[in-house]
C-alpha cells in the first residue's frame, strides 16, 4: 500500500525543471560590452536572470557584473551612442512639421532610451527618446525606423 502510495505521489508530483543560467564569465567594468569570453553558462535555475548569451551579446554593462553572478535584464542594455555634454540634434515632429535644435545631453543613453536634454537656446530641459543616429526625439513618440 505504502509502496502504491509512493507511486502515485511521484506521478503526481511535478518535477522542477531545470534551466540553464547566464553568468559572467570574469569581472565586467560597468559600460563595457559585453563579449562571448565574458560570459557563462550554469545549469542552475535563478528567476529573474538572462538565459542565453544571445540576450546579452553585444550589450553594454549597466552595473558591475560580477564573475559567477547571475546577469538580469535590468544590468545590461543597449550601448551608450550620446554621452553626457555631448551636443545633440533635438527633433519635434507633428505631422509635416519638423523643429529641429541643438541640445546638451544631460546623461548617457543607447538607442530608444529616454534621455533629458537641455536645449541650448531656451535652457529648457527635456526628455526624448535617443534615435540610431543620435539625435533625440520629443514630443510625440518616435518611430526609430526613420532616420
Amino acid at each position: 500500500m505504502r509502496l502504491r502510495f509512493a507511486l502515485v505521489l511521484a506521478l503526481i508530483v511535478p518535477v522542477p525543471a531545470i534551466a540553464d543560467t547566464l553568468v559572467a564569465a570574469r569581472t565586467i567594468r560597468a559600460r563595457a560590452i559585453i563579449a562571448p569570453a565574458d560570459l557563462s553558462v550554469i545549469g542552475q535555475d535563478i528567476p529573474g536572470a538572462l538565459a542565453t548569451p544571445d540576450e546579452a551579446l553585444g550589450l553594454e554593462s549597466r552595473v558591475v557584473l560580477y564573475a559567477g553572478h547571475p546577469i538580469r535584464p535590468g544590468d545590461i542594455g543597449p550601448p551608450a551612442i550620446v554621452e553626457r555634454n555631448q551636443i545633440v540634434t533635438l527633433v519635434f515632429q507633428s505631422g509635416p512639421l519638423t523643429i529641429l535644435a541643438e541640445a546638451r545631453a544631460l546623461g548617457r543613453a543607447g538607442v530608444g532610451d529616454m534621455v533629458r536634454v537641455m536645449n541650448l537656446a531656451s535652457r529648457n530641459t527635456v526628455s526624448g527618446v535617443v534615435r540610431p543616429d543620435g539625435s533625440v526625439t520629443v514630443g510625440s513618440p518616435p518611430n526609430l525606423a526613420t532616420r
